[in-house]
């Protein structure tokens, strides 16, 4: 009888074993910089992402290399309230200064809980490699910005090793209210002035270094040798980021955000970026901020980012 017991112990262990194996737990919860709490996702390739609690952002992208795709600043700050520099921030419910609130709003300064349960995304069949956040106005939020939201979060990894970001916000108040909102990502890259953006031309632009006197871009495409910040009108679903000395390309989709911000300070003095930071990255925004969104009470508005990297010949 003993002997029996212990073969079935020994054999449910075994299940166990292969269980975790075939199906290994979605995400590795742990400490981060300063103690905040973070999640480490990863697919059966290797190829990771993490993602703080603190402002919903994430810090980390990675391939089957272990290669990193995102940027984070030599001096990022990972004390509350501080915004977090680097990687992808959250812009909610406000993209920069276009209004009364914090500049790009304050959901990236809050910390976010795992959603234990999302409505489904029927239309996005993504892996299993995938972590669901959500944030619930609170009463502070209520104060500055008098709107109930809840806004969900799903940052996941494609088969092919995409990165995508699905918010969700819904309008949780009696009335209904509107807002601009964006994703910051900060891309890696070999050298910004040996890249180009290309997508955008034939496309009015904003240009907020001229107090957002309105101009047209008639160039193939963007390149860089000092400071530019442009909020791009109406764009189109599909941006390119080309790295010539890593002979690859960085394509960037979008749904929801109808318009694009370019940026990168060169050698403008950001406290909290390194000196030689400018070099190592371009930021290249899905925003929504021509026209704000409207909600009415009950609705919801998606908008999502699909970033993934191609080899260029």
């Amino acid at each position: 009888m003993g002997n029996k017991a212990n073969i079935i112990i020994l054999w449910a262990m075994l299940v166990a074993v292969v269980a975790m194996a075939t199906h290994p737990p979605p995400f590795e919860r742990t400490k981060g910089i300063n103690g905040l709490e973070k999640l480490i996702v990863r697919d059966r390739r290797g190829r990771s992402f993490e993602v703080y609690l603190y402002g919903g952002q994430v810090t980390s992208w990675k391939n089957e290399k272990g290669d990193e795709l995102l940027f984070m600043s030599t001096k990022a700050i990972f004390e509350p309230p501080t915004p977090i520099r680097g990687g992808i921030p959250l812009l909610f419910p406000q993209y920069s200064n276009t209004g009364p609130l914090p500049s790009h709003g304050f959901v990236r300064q809050r910390f976010w809980e795992i959603d234990t349960n999302p409505p489904p995304l029927p239309s996005h069949p993504y892996s299993s490699a995938h972590v669901d956040l959500i944030l619930k106005s609170s009463d502070a939020d209520l104060k500055i910005w008098p709107n109930k939201f809840v806004y969900r979060l799903r940052v996941a990894l494609g088969h092919g090793g995409d990165l995508t970001l699905t918010s969700r916000v819904k309008n949780s108040d009696v009335k209904p209210f509107n807002f601009t909102a964006g994703l910051h990502p900060y891309f890696y890259v070999s050298d910004i002035s040996q890249i180009q953006v290309e997508g955008l031309q034939n496309l009015d632009y904003l240009d907020q270094q001229k107090n957002r006197t309105r101009f047209t871009d008639n160039a193939k495409f963007i390149t860089f040798n000092s400071q530019l910040d442009r909020l791009y009108l109406r764009t189109p679903s599909k941006l390119r980021i080309v790295d010539h000395n890593k002979k690859k390309t960085i394509v960037v989709r979008k749904e929801g955000y109808a318009d694009a911000v370019v940026w990168n300070p060169w050698d403008k003095k950001v406290s909290d970026l390194g000196v030689e930071d400018y070099k190592r990255f371009v930021a290249v925004e899905p925003v929504a901020v021509e026209k704000p969104i409207i909600l009415k009470p009950g609705q919801v508005w998606k908008g999502v980012l699909q970033v993934s990297v191609v080899p260029r010949t």
